[in-house]
């Protein structure tokens, strides 16, 4: 009898038409897990990779050694934030539906992925989001009506119609530029980090990218340069089961959990229930302090589900089951959240709907202000000339000549248009 290698090919529990099967997913009893301390070394403490840190029990009761023990209106500031992160996402997916901008990505599902750890850290510490962490930019309040024309690449796009929808960037908060080239944001955290310690500062960065982005090279470089270097960085990996249609088996969670592929480098994994926005609170925030002892980096494995489709380009139901985001076994972080502070006795299912109400009329007075800077089908105009702008120091000869070139070619298209009707204004 001749034997013959067999190749593996990974495939999900469930198709459409299929009931969904989550029991591939390991799950710890909440409070189970211990804490260990910061200065722990990493080699003390690999179960952390393997189990799952979690807060909140099935009864949304906050118990265990990892409890960041919150006030409750901190814990109501992250309803907040969680909330109108998805409000926003359910606005701008309309609006693309509606024609009204080109593309959207949504974060529903992973609200505390974000919130939970962008509350956890400083303002000074330097962020590298990829694109389904919109929670960060609520936590630290960029205007709405910023993100929304960045979506719209208008007049007061903050990328001046260089970027993809989604893609944003702000400085002044401290949160790096999005890149549509999957997991650089690693390497760029990782070096940040190095150049902070180098110049003695107290900040650090923290990054996350997708489990299927954790197959790209990119991860392995920013994983050696952080244990080598020991950099203040943290390292968050979003394991949400699916890359676009592909099951998160073929980034290798299929017989390791991606938090094992830390202890390997020598830096600590820990995974933990990214639907609990205390869990995640409290791992983020022991990482920042262990990068902040000099104690070197955390790669920390948030296990949630993307609820929403990939983007707007996307339909989930051709190759998972429909609507098998309900059963998923950790829930909605949003309710779960709701349901802690209701059996603090702190919040109500009245005060609940308030807020959705204030929130909604926040989203859609900051959509009527952001379409006066123009839309895809109204103006005004982004300037074509704002292309050779922020490119570089000093614009070189041909590139001047290209830029007058343009410029008396639009003054001509501006001089041959035909001027309004009598009495009817431009534009009308």
């Amino acid at each position: 009898m001749t034997l013959r290698s067999r190749l593996h090919v990974p495939a999900p529990p469930a198709r459409p038409g299929q009931e969904p099967d989550f029991s591939y997913v390991q799950i710890s009893p909440a409070g189970a897990v211990p804490r260990p301390e910061t200065t722990a070394a990493a080699r003390d403490m690999e179960q952390l990779s393997s189990q799952l840190v979690r807060v909140l029990d099935d009864e949304q009761r906050a118990t265990g050694p990892w409890d960041p023990h919150l006030e409750p209106a901190e814990l109501q500031v992250a309803l907040r934030h969680m909330l109108l992160t998805r409000l926003f996402d359910d606005r701008m997916q309309k609006i693309q539906r509606q024609g009204r901008i080109s593309f959207y990505i949504k974060s529903t599902g992973e609200e505390a992925v974000a919130v939970g750890a962008g509350m956890a850290l400083r303002p000074g510490d330097m962020l590298f989001p990829s694109y389904r962490q919109q929670g960060l930019y609520m936590v630290r309040g960029r205007d709405l009506v910023d993100l929304m024309c960045q979506c719209l690449s208008n007049t007061r796009d903050m990328c001046k119609g260089r970027q993809l929808p989604v893609m944003y960037h702000w400085a002044k908060g401290n949160i790096f530029s999005i890149s549509g080239n999957l997991a650089t944001q690693f390497p760029q955290a990782v070096g940040w980090a190095m150049a902070a310690a180098i110049k003695g500062e107290d900040h650090l960065a923290a990054t996350w990218i997708g489990e299927g982005s954790s197959a790209e090279a990119d991860f392995h470089y920013a994983m050696t340069f952080a244990a080598v270097y020991q950099a203040p960085v943290i390292l968050n990996l979003v394991n949400n089961q699916w890359a676009i249609s592909t099951f998160q088996g073929f980034a290798g969670g299929e017989s390791r959990t991606f938090a094992q592929r830390g202890p390997g480098y020598g830096i600590p994994g820990i995974r933990v229930d990214g639907n609990d926005f205390l869990a995640v609170y409290a791992v983020t925030q022991w990482a920042a302090q262990r990068a902040r002892q000099s104690g070197g980096a955390t790669l920390i494995e948030h296990v949630t589900y993307r609820a929403a489709a990939h983007s707007t380009s996307d339909d989930p139901s051709r190759y998972r089951p429909r609507d098998e985001w309900r059963a998923w076994p950790l829930g909605d972080p949003v309710t779960r959240l709701k349901q802690h502070l209701i059996g603090l006795g702190e919040w109500s299912e009245e005060r609940q709907t308030r807020l959705e109400q204030e929130l909604e009329a926040q989203v859609t007075a900051a959509w009527r202000d952001a379409q006066t800077f123009g839309t895809l089908t109204s103006e005004p105009r982004l300037d074509p000339l704002t292309m050779f702008d922020d490119v570089l120091q000093e614009v070189p000869p041909h590139l001047q000549r290209q830029r007058e070139e343009l410029r008396r070619l639009l003054a001509a298209q501006a001089a041959a248009a035909p001027a309004p009707a009598s009495g009817v204004p431009a534009g009308g």
